[in-house]
Formats: structure tokens, sequence, C-alpha cells
């Protein structure tokens, strides 16, 4: 049986930043969580198309990307898509978020957007990776049986 990737998307209005991204996590963040294929996005308008259509399993934000940087961006996601309240009227859910910022410091603004987790410029790719990982691994639904 074929393994299935996770879809992640990664936004920054830089290349650069998104390629950082990119080759930080890798395409295999860890063995139990299989392969990661990746979207870029550059402006909000796509992360919002790609979003609502519920082709993302996980969300890469810049921080500090422009005009809108990934700190407010999360909050709006998390605020209007939420767990299932959907934007435009779609039943879609919010996928996890993690935030890029360039300042430690300002890991508390990445908290107060409501991101699952954050990530610190320059990107080490061991905690890159692991820090993807484990936001997958929580974002997998348990099997009930019964």
């Amino acid at each position: 049986m074929a393994e299935q990737s996770m879809r992640v998307l990664v936004f920054s209005h830089k290349a650069e930043v998104r390629e950082a991204i990119v080759n930080a996590v890798g395409r295999r963040p860890a063995a139990d969580v299989g392969r990661v294929d990746y979207v870029e996005a550059a402006g909000i308008a796509d992360v919002l198309s790609e979003v609502d259509a519920g082709n993302v399993d996980l969300a890469i934000l810049d921080g500090e990307a422009q005009p809108t940087g990934g700190i407010g961006l999360c909050r709006q996601l998390k605020a209007e898509i939420g767990a299932g309240a959907g934007r435009a009227g779609k039943n879609t859910v919010c996928p996890p978020i993690v935030v890029a910022v360039r300042r430690r410091d300002d890991r508390w603004l990445a908290t107060w957007s409501q991101a699952d987790a954050v990530l610190v410029h320059p990107l080490d790719p061991l905690t890159a990776a692991e820090t993807v990982a484990d936001v997958l691994r929580a974002r997998r639904v348990p099997v009930v049986n019964g």
C-alpha cells in the first residue's frame, strides 16, 4: 500500500524564506509521519484558497511576511475557521499552524495568535523537523472502536 503524503503549506512573501523553511523541515521530518509535499504561497489569497479547499494538513506561516504577517494571519484563520466554523459557509477545519518568527522574544506573539507551534530563525533543521513532526502527529485522529 502506498503511503499517503502530508500536504504542508508554506507562506512567505519572500521566496528565500519559503525555501529556508522547506529545507529545514525536509521531505520526511520523521519516519512515522511519512513524506511531506509542499505547496508554497506568496500571498494571503493563496493561503485562504488552499485552506478553504481543505487541501492543507499543516500550514507554516512566516511571522514577518509583508504586508500581512503570519502571526495576524494565524489569528484570523483560527478565529474564522476554528474547528469547523468555515469561511464563506464552508465546513472547513483549520489545519494546525506553525508560525516562524525572527526573534525568540516574539514567541509570545505567535502563542497569542493561537499557533500550534513556533519556530525561530535561524531555523535549526533538527528542531524544525521535530516540531513539524510533533504537530503532524498530534493532528492525527485516533481510531475509535465501538
